[in-house]
C-alpha cells in the first residue's frame, strides 16, 4: 500500500510502499476514503523538516533541552549518532480521515465489515490506504453524512475540546483569535451554542468566511476593528471567553486576549502559539488561563486509547470518542457546515506535490481533502491474535532411554563461549555422576581449550557425530542466539535430552518449529536455561511469603547497562534484540511466582528503545511489569524485585537479600556473604540431571517454555504496533 512520509532531515517528503499493517485484537483495519491535511499542525512540521539544522533547533528548544542532557549523559558522538539517526528517519503525516472498515479485529462488535467510520490519531488515521485504528479512536458515521465531511472528524474534535474548556453560556460572547481550520470550526461550534462571536486574524478571506459561518464581526487583530466591535457587542466589559487558536512566534494573541477579556473572564489556549503572559494584566482581571489539550479525556491516554478502556460516562462525560462522535452528529444535522472550509481536494497519487504546493505558497487552503482511489477490497478472517502460543503435543509417549541407576549422565556441549565456560561448565566439572563426554565448537581451538580445561573426554566439530553417538544422554546448546531453535530442534529429533540456554527461538516460526520437533520425535525432554527461578534466596522467600488468594502486583527492575562496544549482543539483524536474547529470564520468574502463564503483553520503549516498559497480565488479574533499563548508573543493583499481594510484600535486592512482610512484622532471609550471589545456575543443572537420570519429567514444563518464549516474543510485536498484544493458546 502507499502511505505519505517525511524525512525530518532533509525534508523530502515521499509516497513510500510500504507493507498493510495488521488488524490486531481490540481495532479495526479501515481503508481510506478521504483524509484532511491539517494546514496549521501539518505544515508547520513540514516547514520545519525544510529548515537548517540551526533553524530546527530555534523551532523546537524543548528538544534541543534534551539534546544537551543526553550529550552529558552519553557523549557528543553518542548523542549525535542518536539524533542524526532520529532526523534520517521517515516519519508519517496525517492524523484525521474517513474510511470503510475492511477488517475487525478481536474484541469489536460495534462495527462491521462494510462500515463507514472516521478516524482519529496521528499514528493512527494516517495518510495512507490502509491504518489499524483502535476502538477508541474511531466512530460510526451517522446515516447521511458525506464521508468527505466526516474526515474533519479530528479537528472538529479538537474545536469542540476547546469550546467545552471555555464552558460558554447562552448569551456569552467569546473571542476567537486565529481563523484557520481550527479556528473556524470553533466560531461555528460556538455559535450553535448561542454565543456571538468575534474572530481575529490578518488574513481578510478568512474573516469573511468566518461571518459567513456565523461570526457576528471579524478583522484584523492590528487595526481597531476587534477591539470596536467587542466593545459594542459587551457593553464595554469584555468577551466571557477568549479562545487561542492561532500558532506562531508572536505574543500578540496572548495580550489581545488580556486587553479584550471581562473581569475573570476565561483564555482557552487550543493552538500552538507563544504564551508569555502580561503578569500585571492577567492578575489584575485574575484572568483563568486554560489548556484545552487536544480531542478530549483519553487523549494520551495508552489504557484508552490503545487498551480500549474506556471511562465510565457518569465520571466523565465527554471523552475522545464521544467528542469525535457528537461532532459527526453535529455535521449530519447541519449545525455545523464544512463544505465551505474544503479549499483543495487532490487525488491521493499527486499527495507530494500537494504538499510542495501548500508549503510554497502555490496553493492557500484553510483546508485539503486527500481522495483515495478503489473500493474496499473483501474482508480477511478476523481476530487473529498478533502472538500465538503454540499448543504442545507430544506425538505419543515421549522417549525416555533406559539405563542404569548408577550409571553417569554423558553431556556434549555445543558451544562453549563465555557463559558456558565461567556459568554452567564450573557447576558440571565438579558434580557426581556427571560425565563430560565430547565438546563440539566451531573452532578447533576453542574446543582443545575447553577439553583441556574443563576434562571433556573429547572435543570436535562434528555436531553429526555427537548426535548420532547413542551414548550420549544430554545436549547442552551453549551458542549464540540465531541457532538456538535450529539446534534444539536437531537434537530433539536425535533422541537427546536437551538444555538450552535462553532464549530458545527468536521467531514465532522457530518457536513453532521446536514444538513441531517435539510432536514429531515424542521427545520432550528440553529445558532452557530459565535459572532464576532455582535460586536459593528466592524459593526460601517464596516459601515464606507463602499462597495468596487475590491478584498480585509485581514490579521487577532490570538494571542491565549499556554493552560494550563490538557486542554480538548488538547484532541485531541476525541475533535478535537485546530483550528477547534475555527477557525470557525475567518473564519466566514472573510467572513462576504468580503461578500462571501470561495471557497479553504491553512494551513500551524510549527512542531507540534502549529503555523497555513491559506489562504481563495474568488470567487472575494479577499483573507484572519489567523495566528493563540500560540507561541507570552501573554502581546501582542489577535486579530488584518486589511482589505485593494479600497485604505481604515480598523483596528481592539483587539476589542478595531477600524481605518478606506480612503486616505484622518482617522476615528476613538473606544469604551470609554478600559476595555469594547465586542466581540458580547449580540447582538448575542439578534438577536437569536428576530428570535425565531418573527419566523424571523436566524441571519445568515445556507449555511453561513454550508460553514465557511467546511473551519475549510478543514484546517486539507490541513495540512495533503500538498496542497490547493478546497471546492465544493454539487448540
Amino acid at each position: 500500500m502507499k502511505q505519505v512520509v517525511q524525512n525530518y532531515k532533509s525534508g523530502e517528503l515521499a509516497l513510500l510502499d510500504v507493507p498493510v499493517p495488521g488488524c490486531k485484537p481490540g481495532g479495526v483495519l479501515v481503508r481510506s476514503a478521504y483524509s484532511l491535511i491539517s494546514t496549521g499542525t501539518e505544515l508547520m512540521k513540514v516547514s520545519e523538516a525544510g529548515m537548517s539544522m540551526v533553524g530546527k533547533a530555534r523551532s523546537r528548544p524543548d528538544q534541543v533541552a534534551k539534546v544537551v542532557q543526553s550529550v552529558a549523559t552519553n557523549g557528543l558522538p553518542a548523542t549525535y549518532r542518536k539524533v542524526m539517526g532520529k532526523l534520517d528517519s521517515y516519519t508519517p503525516l496525517g492524523y484525521s480521515l474517513c474510511g470503510v472498515v475492511e477488517q475487525v479485529g478481536a474484541g469489536i462488535d460495534e462495527v462491521k465489515v462494510g462500515d463507514l467510520v472516521a478516524c482519529a490519531g496521528n499514528e493512527h488515521a494516517l495518510h495512507a490506504e490502509l491504518n489499524w485504528v483502535p476502538k477508541n479512536l474511531y466512530a460510526r458515521l451517522p446515516d447521511g453524512l458525506a464521508p468527505r465531511h466526516a474526515a474533519f472528524g479530528t479537528v472538529g474534535s479538537i474545536a469542540l475540546q476547546g469550546v467545552r474548556r471555555g464552558e460558554p453560556q447562552l448569551g456569552d460572547v467569546a473571542l476567537v483569535i486565529g481563523l484557520g481550520l481550527i479556528g473556524q470550526l470553533v466560531v461555528q461550534l460556538l455559535a450553535a451554542s448561542g454565543v456571538r462571536v468575534v474572530g481575529a486574524d490578518p488574513d481578510p478571506s478568512r474573516c469573511e468566511l468566518a461571518e459567513r459561518l456565523g461570526a457576528a464581526a471579524c478583522g484584523d487583530p492590528a487595526s481597531t476593528a476587534v477591539e470596536t466591535a467587542v466593545a459594542e457587542l459587551t457593553g464595554g466589559h469584555g468577551v466571557d471567553q477568549v479562545y487561542l487558536a492561532a500558532g506562531g512566534g508572536s505574543n500578540q494573541p496572548v495580550e489581545l486576549a488580556a486587553r479584550l477579556s471581562r473581569d475573570r473572564g476565561r483564555v482557552v489556549d487550543i493552538g500552538k502559539c507563544r504564551l508569555d503572559l502580561p503578569w500585571n494584566a492577567y492578575y489584575e482581571k485574575e484572568l483563568d488561563v486554560r489548556f484545552s489539550r487536544s480531542y478530549g479525556p483519553g487523549r494520551y491516554d495508552p489504557e484508552y486509547e490503545l487498551e480500549g478502556r474506556d471511562y465510565p460516562i457518569g465520571y466523565v462525560r465527554w471523552t475522545e470518542r464521544r467528542n469525535l462522535a457528537c461532532f459527526l452528529d453535529l455535521l449530519a444535522r447541519g449545525s455545523v457546515d464544512v463544505e465551505p472550509l474544503v479549499s483543495h481536494m487532490a487525488d491521493f497519487d499527486d499527495a507530494v506535490e500537494t504538499y510542495q504546493r501548500l508549503k510554497d505558497g502555490d496553493l492557500k487552503a484553510v483546508a485539503v481533502l486527500f481522495r483515495y482511489p478503489g473500493h474496499p477490497g473483501r474482508a480477511v478472517e478476523t481476530g487473529t491474535p498478533a502472538v500465538a502460543v503454540p499448543a504442545v503435543r507430544r506425538g505419543g509417549k515421549a522417549s525416555t532411554p533406559a539405563r542404569l541407576a548408577n550409571a553417569s549422565v554423558r553431556l556434549a556441549f555445543v558451544g562453549a563461549g563465555n557463559y558456558a565456560t565461567s556459568m554452567l561448565l564450573p557447576h558440571l566439572e565438579r558434580r557426581d555422576g556427571v560425565e563430560l563426554s565430547t565438546v563440539v565448537t566451531t573452532t578447533a581451538l576453542s574446543a582443545a581449550n575447553a577439553k583441556r580445561k574443563f576434562g571433556f573426554a573429547e572435543a570436535t566439530t562434528d555436531l553429526d557425530a555427537v548426535l548420532g553417538d547413542p551414548s550420549i544422554d544430554a545436549v547442552f546448546v551453549a551458542t549464540r542466539h540465531s541457532s538456538h531453535a535450529e539446534l534444539t530442534m536437531r537434537a530433539l529429533r536425535a533422541g537427546k535430552a536437551v538444555f538450552v540456554e535462553k532464549p530458545l527461538a527468536l521467531t514465532e516460526d522457530e518457536l513453532a518449529g521446536v514444538l513441531a520437533a517435539v510432536e514429531e520425535s515424542g521427545n520432550d525432554r528440553l529445558q532452557v536455561g530459565f535459572n532464576r527461578r532455582f535460586a536459593p534466596l528466592l524459593q526460601e522467600a517464596r516459601k515464606r511469603f507463602g499462597s495468596r488468594t487475590g491478584p498480585a502486583s509485581l514490579r521487577y527492575l532490570v538494571n542491565a547497562g549499556r554493552l560494550d562496544h563490538g557486542s554480538w549482543y548488538l547484532q541485531q539483524g541476525t541475533e535478535g534484540t537485546r530483550f528477547a536474547g534475555e527477557g525470557g529470564h525475567f518473564i519466566d520468574t514472573a510467572s513462576w511466582l504468580l503461578g500462571a502463564d501470561p495471557v497479553s503483553v504491553y512494551a513500551v520503549a524510549t527512542p531507540g528503545n534502549e529503555d523497555l516498559q513491559v506489562v504481563l497480565r495474568y488470567p487472575d488479574g494479577s499483573t507484572a511489569t519489567i523495566a528493563y533499563v540500560t540507561t541507570g548508573a552501573p554502581g546501582f543493583p542489577k535486579e530488584t524485585l518486589d511482589l505485593i499481594a494479600d497485604g505481604k510484600v515480598l523483596r528481592l535486592d539483587d539476589f542478595v537479600r531477600a524481605t518478606v512482610y506480612d503486616g505484622r512484622r518482617s522476615r528476613w532471609v538473606s544469604s551470609r556473604l554478600p559476595k555469594a550471589r547465586d542466581k540458580g545456575q547449580n540447582a538448575e543443572l542439578a534438577a536437569f540431571i536428576k530428570a535425565v537420570r531418573t527419566g523424571g519429567p523436566m524441571p519445568v514444563p515445556l507449555e511453561s517454555l513454550a508460553a514465557t518464549t511467546a511473551a519475549t516474543l510478543a514484546v517486539q510485536a507490541g513495540l512495533a504496533g503500538g498496542a497490547p498484544v493478546t497471546l492465544a493458546r493454539a487448540l
